[in-house]
């Protein structure tokens, strides 16, 4: 199963009052495993950039004005997507932009239900707590949330974090089955585990062996545990 974990990042809040897509960063997962595939683009707004929206993300005017524009990209973030579901914190938000810079240059639009949302995830998990990225980072014990600004690509990285530990775990699909139906014995009955024919030789020397001894009686005496019937 293959899915996209994405995040945008733009000028603002409304792409139709004039705000644009300023970066696109997105990243591969197949069976809920990172393959290390990715999509990230800088993208030129065609526009100035809002000083809020600077403080957000540190992406200016300067470093922007020689980037691809939107018209530039949009096929081939298409074909990076395919038709996998895409991953997305607050998805509304991605998807209303997305859609917007595709419909301007005359490409299909994302239907909404491709989109996977996080945040009422979590909110469903964890109700009455914070559903923010970094408060889920918190809370999941995620290191790399602690930045002093937002990037596409890596809150997608973040997010894949996040995603994982959503649906039960980093390896989600691995769990441990319990009932008789498992894998079993000869007998077809639950499997139980048994002692070894022949023990592992020793991997101490008979001198470590005779110093651990000594140390032992010397320091613990009958008060070792291992000594205790």
């Amino acid at each position: 199963m293959r899915e996209i974990v994405l995040d945008t990042e733009t000028t603002g809040f409304d792409p139709f009052n004039g705000d644009r897509i300023v970066e696109i960063g997105a990243l591969e997962l197949e069976g809920h495993v990172p393959t290390g595939v990715q999509f990230h683009e800088y993208i030129n707004p065609e526009r100035g950039m809002p000083n809020e929206a600077f403080q957000v993300h540190g992406l200016g005017d300067d470093f922007l004005r020689d980037k691809p524009k939107f018209a530039q990209v949009g096929q081939k973030f298409l074909d990076f997507i395919q038709d996998s579901t895409l991953i997305i914190h607050n998805a509304a938000f991605d998807m209303k932009f997305l859609n917007a810079e595709l419909k301007k240059i005359g490409l299909p639009e994302i239907p909404m239900n491709r989109a996977l949302d996080t945040l009422p995830m979590a909110r469903k998990k964890f109700p009455g707590s914070p559903a923010s990225l970094d408060a889920l980072c918190r809370r999941y014990g995620i290191t790399n949330f602690e930045r002093d600004l937002h990037g596409a690509l890596l809150d997608s990285e973040i997010l894949a974090e996040v995603y994982l530990e959503l649906i039960g775990g980093r390896q989600p699909d691995f769990g441990l089955a319990t009932t008789s139906s498992s894998k079993g014995g000869a007998d077809g009955g639950e499997w139980k585990p048994q002692p070894r024919p022949n023990p592992l030789p020793s991997r101490l020397s008979e001198a470590e062996a005779e110093t651990h001894k000594a140390y032992v009686a010397k320091e613990l005496g009958d008060a070792a545990l291992w000594l205790k019937p």
